[in-house]
């Protein structure tokens, strides 16, 4: 098929790959516009762009798709159809209607649960057991459209956000080919309107541990915020990420450390920290980080 790709981010790149190693045409790639990164603050391409143009594809990036200008350059393109991916940009009705066969989302959820921008770490935070992929017909409403496929994962009591997302990414590009493979035979489903919820954006008054809580609820907030933006509880004035932990024996007060392997109590029960990073430093097993920067049995977090 002649194929449209709209993606930005490291999950995205699966998928393009996927496409471009089935033989499909991929007569564009559309992506967000290069943003300061790094210590320079220097213009960095997105993940897309970097595969895209390594892959020898076309690359565009524009701020807007609602002007008539851009509407109409993606029109000329004749595409078949658009696979969106985490692109970034709401789709006026105009792109939806361009491609022939409309557009297609990957979107990393068991629609209609956590509809939105957040779905991997809301349904880690969430406690859920078992999250996926749907290939999704795109429609005005945010991610409301007919489901043409779905595939299902575990969610283990060790993944983190960044385990799952690596996961998901890989079963949407396998599913995004098979879609487009079979698509004159699928047959699309209206998503239930009971069951929808939505994964609103993370924001980063989320992070701070509240020690209080259950260490259920602390467990999935670290494993879930991880990596970024990471949970966090302050030593000594010091801000210190945790990105990793396990639920751990033991009690006492709320933010004391019980033993000398990190685990701490919580509201009702314990977690064990197994990954951390102190600002400016790299992320570091428990073990490791505690070889450099002590925390005894008895401190109080």
């Amino acid at each position: 098929m002649r194929v449209i790709f709209m993606g930005t981010p490291d999950f995205s790149v699966p998928a393009l790959e996927a496409l471009h190693g089935a033989g499909h045409d991929i007569a564009c790639v559309y992506t967000q516009p290069p943003r300061p990164a790094g210590r320079g603050k220097k213009d960095r391409p997105s993940p897309v762009q970097t595969r895209a143009e390594a892959l020898g594809l076309p690359v565009r990036h524009p701020s807007s798709l609602r002007d008539a200008e851009a509407q109409a350059q993606f029109a000329a393109l004749n595409a078949d159809i658009a696979v969106v991916v985490a692109y970034g940009l709401i789709l006026p009705q105009p792109i939806l209607d361009a491609p022939s066969d409309g557009c297609l989302n990957i979107h990393a959820s068991l629609l209609p649960r956590w509809r939105g921008a957040a779905p991997i770490h809301r349904a880690i935070m969430a406690g859920d057991t078992e999250t996926g992929v749907c290939i999704m017909q795109m429609e005005a409403g945010l991610d409301t459209g007919p489901v043409l496929l779905r595939g299902a994962t575990p969610i283990g009591p060790s993944d983190t956000t960044a385990l799952l997302h690596d996961r998901l990414a890989d079963m949407g590009a396998d599913l995004i080919v098979e879609a487009l493979g079979q698509l004159e035979t699928l047959t699309p489903e209206v998503q239930p309107e009971e069951g929808v919820t939505y994964a609103q954006k993370i924001d980063k008054s989320e992070a701070a541990i509240d020690w209080s809580r259950p260490a259920i609820e602390v467990d999935r907030q670290i494993r879930g915020l991880s990596p970024f933006p990471g949970a966090w509880f302050e030593q000594d004035g010091a801000r210190i990420k945790v990105l990793g932990s396990v639920l751990a024996d033991g009690s006492g007060m709320p933010g004391h450390v019980l033993d000398d392997v990190l685990s701490v109590a919580c509201g009702t029960g314990a977690v064990r920290l197994s990954r951390l990073q102190r600002a400016g430093k790299g992320a570091q097993d428990a073990d490791v980080f505690l070889r450099g920067h002590p925390i005894p049995r008895g401190t109080q977090l």
